[in-house]
C-alpha cells in the first residue's frame, strides 16, 4: 500500500490493508500520526515505506510542541498567593519540610504575622515547624524532583559533578524543568558527563516547552548561529513573551537587522511588560525593603 493510501485510510492497516473491526483495533504509528497497524509484524513490514515520512511527520508534530506558546513560565504561581512567581529566583524560597517553592512576599507575610502574634516559626504552605536542619535529604529519600533538583545544585556548587548530574537526571527524569535546563547546560559543558549536544539540546528543548524562558532563549541562540534566523526569532518572541529580558535585547537587535518586523516587535513588548507586571504585588514589594 503506498504512503499516500495509507495516510489517507486511517481505519485500515497501512502494510495489509485489514480494516479495523470490533475485535481488532489499529495501533498508531509510535512516531508520527499519518498511518496505522494492525500488528507489529505489519508495522516492521511497512518500515522501509514509511521511514521517510514518518521523519518528516514527526518533525513537524515536535516543531508544534516546540513552538507552542507557554501558557505561563515553568516556575508557574506561588502555591498560596496564586500570583505568577518572578524568574528572579532570588524572590522566592523553598520550603524545605515541604519542598514548595513559594515567593518572598508570602514568606514575609507569614514572618510578620508570626511576629506580631509571637507565634512559632512554621512553614507558610504545610503550617508545619520549619525544620532546624535545612538540607532537605528526606525530601530527597521521598523522590521529590524539586528537593532532588536543590541537591544537584548544592553538588554542583561544592563541584562535585557527578553526583549533581546524578542528582539533576533524576529530577529531569520526573518532569522537574529547572533540572532538564541544568542537565542541558552540563551536556553542554561537559561536566560530570561527556559532551552530547543532540542530548543537551533534548534537555534543553524539554525545559522550553514547558515554559523555561532561559532555555528557550538559549535555544534561540542555537538557532542563530546554525543560520535558522526565522526559528530563532520565533524562540526569542516566545521567551519575550514569559517575560523574558534577554529575549527582548535580542529582539531589539534582530529588528535593527531588518529580522524582526515593528508589529511583532511591539507585540512581543506588550507581553512582555504584561508578564512582568502580573508577578507584582504589595507584599513582595515590601518582602524587598524588610
Amino acid at each position: 500500500m503506498s504512503e499516500d493510501t495509507a495516510a489517507g485510510t486511517s481505519s485500515c492497516c497501512a502494510s495489509c490493508g485489514i480494516a479495523e473491526v470490533d475485535e481488532l483495533k489499529l495501533k498508531e504509528c509510535t512516531s508520527c500520526d499519518l498511518v496505522r497497524y494492525c500488528s507489529d509484524a505489519c508495522l516492521k513490514d511497512h518500515k522501509s515505506q514509511h521511514e521517510q515520512a514518518c521523519k518528516k511527520r514527526a518533525a513537524e508534530l515536535r516543531d508544534e510542541l516546540l513552538f507552542k506558546q507557554p501558557e505561563s513560565t515553568h516556575r508557574g504561581d506561588c502555591p498560596i498567593c496564586m500570583i505568577p512567581m518572578p524568574l528572579d529566583l532570588s524572590k522566592s524560597i523553598i520550603m524545605t519540610c515541604c519542598s514548595k517553592v513559594i515567593c518572598k512576599g508570602c514568606e514575609y507575610a507569614n514572618l510578620i504575622r508570626e511576629e506580631e502574634a509571637s507565634l512559632e516559626n512554621k512553614c507558610p504552605f504545610c503550617r508545619q515547624p520549619v525544620p532546624k536542619t535545612n538540607d532537605g535529604r528526606s525530601r530527597v529519600e521521598a523522590n521529590d524532583p524539586v528537593a532532588m533538583r536543590y541537591q544537584g545544585r548544592e553538588q554542583y556548587n561544592k563541584g562535585d559533578y557527578s553526583s549533581a548530574f546524578e542528582y539533576l537526571m533524576k529530577a529531569a527524569k520526573l518532569g522537574e524543568l529547572e533540572a532538564h535546563y541544568s542537565v542541558s547546560c552540563m551536556y553542554q559543558d561537559g561536566l560530570g558527563v561527556e559532551k552530547d549536544r543532540g542530548k543537551s539540546l533534548h534537555h534543553l528543548e524539554e525545559a522550553a516547552i514547558g515554559g523555561h524562558p532561559e532555555a528557550r532563549c538559549n535555544l534561540g541562540c542555537e538557532e542563530w548561529n546554525d543560520g535558522h534566523t526565522e526559528r530563532a526569532v520565533k524562540h526569542y518572541i516566545i521567551a519575550a513573551n514569559l517575560g523574558h529580558d534577554p529575549a527582548i535585547k535580542y529582539l531589539m537587535e534582530d529588528f535593527k537587522g531588518g529580522f524582526v518586523s515593528k508589529d511583532d516587535l511591539a507585540a512581543a513588548l506588550r507581553a512582555h511588560q504584561a508578564a512582568v507586571d502580573a508577578t507584582k504585588s504589595p507584599q513582595r514589594e515590601a518582602a524587598e525593603y524588610y
